[in-house]
């Protein structure tokens, strides 16, 4: 181990690069350049002309947390050159049939081949199916490079366990599962997260063990909330709330604490469909995967039908109806729209020919414009038939009964509380929440 990569990241003879610097890239690259040198590379100039300035444009990091970081920011490949041990960062999105889409990943491995010499490590963070890393991703990097992986390269895998908005579960006090392509790449590869990871790190017993460990942790979450999600339509045919069963079933001690609501963003939403696909290739057909899945994507037209519904019972023409939908982002008090289940409602009530007006303090109408084709409304106005509350971020639950009121129509308007937080605090409004 005397002159390994490790060691010659330490002693700051070696750099580490980073592929990537989104939500995931960018808060474990500022980690390592508090220890080590690090090259911080992603193709989108305004991103990282940002990120010079010290600002995320994910909005995760405030700006302290670039100070005393030795990086260097860069959208040429040529700047990798310097480096000697890549992480590849980049997302792994699905296409709109639900397949892998792993252009991203594809890309990222065909840079930093260009860049790849004799003695590098290459470690992927994206989540992929169980075999990606060494079927899709090294004969790239072999045939870019012209080197032979294990003889003149080594590769590891270390899926990211970053929870975007999450303050308490950060990169430093998660375990991380890293794995390598023999005993001392994973040695090197080990010792390098432990510079950055105080949690510590578990070593798994091969890369496909690795991506299929961080493949389910998402689908097992995806499963459980469809299941929920299922009981939810349930109860609302019997009548019953879903959240006060949830709250009597939830006393014994072995119940599983899982709420109903939209599963979107890029990670539950995405990650079954990976491993659903690599099955399909193995001549195995997924029934509980892709029945979570199934009952979870239908979600949001679910929560769009039953607005409709409540106004109709309230005698009103559906065509003069207007409603509020608070909230656009995937989940609370971040800014990402990646994948948001919202737009599902949006276009169930458009089909109604409804008025649709779309609020978010965290969201960009100019992404949710390119995006999905819909803008932020700029105010909002106080004849509403219906309030949807969709998203809760903080701006939202410190709202009073009175405020949501005061942009209601009159005493007929539906309040609709995706994820039931303003249940046993709205009185006097018809609730209804999933």
């Amino acid at each position: 181990m005397g002159n390994s990569v490790y060691n010659r990241l330490i002693n700051k003879e070696a750099k580490l690069a980073v592929i990537g610097l989104g939500y995931v890239g960018l808060p474990i690259a500022l980690e390592f350049a508090r220890k080590i040198q690090v090259i911080g590379f992603d193709i989108n100039e305004k991103r990282v002309e940002m990120m010079r300035n010290n600002i995320d444009p994910s909005k995760e990091l405030d700006s302290s947390k670039f100070d005393q970081c030795d990086i260097k920011f860069t959208t040429k490949i040529e700047d990798l050159s310097d480096a000697q041990f890549f992480v590849v960062a980049v997302p792994t999105p699905i296409d709109s049939a639900n397949l892998p889409n792993l252009s991203p990943l594809l890309g990222a491995s065909r840079t930093v081949g260009k860049a790849l010499k004799k003695g590098d490590y290459v470690v992927f963070e994206s989540t992929v199916y169980p075999g990606c890393t060494e079927e899709d991703c090294i004969p790239i990097l072999e045939k870019v490079s012209g080197l032979k992986f294990k003889e003149d390269f080594m590769v590891g895998y270390s899926p990211e366990r970053i929870n975007p908005g999450d303050k308490e579960h950060t990169l430093q006090n998660v375990i991380k599962v890293v794995a390598g392509c023999c005993g001392d790449s994973l040695s090197n590869i080990a010792k390098t997260y432990e510079l950055v990871v105080e949690a510590g790190v578990h070593r798994a017993s091969s890369i496909k063990v690795a991506e299929a460990a961080k493949i389910i942790e998402n689908t097992q979450r995806d499963v459980n909330i469809a299941l929920i999600n299922e009981l939810s339509i349930i109860f609302n045919k019997l009548g019953i709330n879903t959240f006060d069963v949830l709250e009597a079933a939830g006393t014994k001690w072995n119940f599983l604490k899982f709420t109903p609501g939209l599963v979107g963003g890029h990670c539950i939403g995405v990650d079954p469909y990976y491993l659903t696909h690599k099955a399909q290739q193995s001549g195995y057909h997924s029934k509980v995967i892709n029945s979570g899945r199934y009952v979870n994507d239908s979600m949001g037209f679910y929560i769009g039908k039953q607005t409709v519904k409540k106004i109709l019972a309230t005698g009103k023409h559906i065509q003069d109806a207007k409603i509020l939908v608070m909230g656009a982002t995937f989940k609370e008090d971040v800014s990402d729209i990646r994948n948001s289940k919202v737009i599902d409602i949006i276009n169930e009530l458009k089909s109604f020919q409804v008025h649709v007006d779309l609020v978010d303090p965290h969201a960009s109408s100019e992404e949710m414009e390119s995006e999905y084709g819909v803008s932020l409304a700029d105010k909002t106005t106080n004849d509403y038939d219906a309030i949807i509350v969709a998203v809760n971020h903080k701006e939202y639950k410190s709202m009073a009964e009175s405020d949501f009121r005061g942009m209601m129509k009159d005493d007929l308007a539906i309040f609709v509380d995706v994820k039931g937080i303003f249940r046993g605090k709205v009185k006097n409004l018809k609730y209804w929440s999933l």
